[in-house]
């Protein structure tokens, strides 16, 4: 019988995660317009029945996938694994978290099953009486509705796309194992390298985004220029308030042209129309003019804050709900205590 299929990769011992949650969200989405029950594939290590059982109410039927070496990603493995959990199930739709993970596999499994892959979906809706996926292309400047006939259809979700689902309640999952030997590997995971040098300060999950402009390392107030202590109030405030970091492009481009920059600043940090456009409900920008470059990356922003010294910023022109003038790290300082 045709059904949705979300895949997750999940360990017994680790809730899930917030991506994963929203892709479930997504599946119960599609499944008010196509009318089909959704099941979820569990891929891992470990006794992943446990992980089952908590998606209570989320799913009918789970299918499992556990394997020592399911624990770290790896292209072929997983592939492999989401290839087999498609064709247990049966599943004319096959969704999946846009993460690193499943954004690499995930092609791989629907070549395996004979089907078709779109990603970053954004959005279901019903068109002919069939159910149109929606997403954004050339850096969100241009939205399209896809319409396939051909299936299984595979799709990475989007992070922040949609709402997560509730789970924990009502009956269990019926739990049905897939035992397969995986195929040979001559990959092995040594180890997971930070590009930031340090604490993860890029969290697609975050219900906040803190943007961080190159104003922060000029000179203040005092004639004085006070990286190092803005990078502590920055760390300070992302760790106790669980915020994501972004930055302006000027920000990012500080250590390339040798001027004095946030150490834990990269590219992948980068906000706007060269760099990411990401999804939080909330966002703070600070140290940053708020030209239109930059603020075209907020547009999946619903509540959108700024603090500038600046009271004719580009903030103030209609771009941010609240402006607050003021000196950032008088503001910062108040907000560590």
């Amino acid at each position: 019988m045709e059904s949705i299929l979300v895949i997750i990769d999940a360990e017994e011992d680790k809730p899930l995660s917030g991506q994963a949650l929203e892709t479930l969200g997504a599946a119960a989405a599609l499944s008010a317009i196509v009318k089909k029950e959704i099941s979820v594939g569990l891929v891992g290590s470990g006794d992943l029945s446990k992980v089952a059982t908590a998606l209570a109410g989320a799913a009918a039927k789970a299918f499992t996938f556990s394997d020592a070496a399911l624990k770290d990603p790896g292209y072929a493995r997983d592939a492999f694994a989401a290839a087999k959990l498609v064709k247990a199930s049966g599943a004319a739709w096959v969704l999946a978290p846009a993460s690193s993970r499943w954004s690499r596999a995930l092609p791989g499994a629907a070549e395996r099953c004979g089907g078709k892959v779109d990603t970053h979906i954004t959005s279901f809706e019903e068109k002919g009486g069939k159910a149109a996926a929606g997403r954004w292309y050339y850096r969100q400047r241009i939205f399209g509705k896809i319409l396939r006939e051909q299936g299984p259809w595979f799709m990475t979700i989007e992070t922040g796309s949609f709402p997560k689902a509730a789970v924990g309640v009502g009956a269990a999952p019926a739990v049905t194992p897939v035992a397969e030997a995986l195929p040979a590997s001559r990959s092995k995971v040594l180890g997971l390298r930070s590009l930031s040098g340090g604490k993860q300060t890029i969290k697609p999950d975050a219900e906040l985004l803190l943007v961080a402009g190159a104003g922060w390392t000029k000179t203040q107030k005092d004639g004085v220029k006070h990286a190092k202590e803005a990078e502590g109030l920055i760390l300070a405030f992302l760790e106790k308030y669980g915020a994501s970091l972004g930055s302006s492009k000027a920000a990012t481009d500080l250590a390339a042209e040798g001027g004095e920059a946030l150490t834990f600043m990269t590219q992948l940090h980068q906000v706007g129309q060269t760099g990411a456009s990401p999804r939080h409900a909330k966002g703070l920008a600070t140290c940053c003019f708020g030209e239109e470059p930059h603020v075209v990356g907020w547009r999946f922003i619903n509540e959108r804050r700024a603090i500038d010294l600046n009271a004719n910023c580009g903030w103030a022109q209609g771009k941010a709900d609240v402006l607050y003038v003021a000196d950032v790290f008088e503001v910062f300082k108040e907000l560590a205590k």
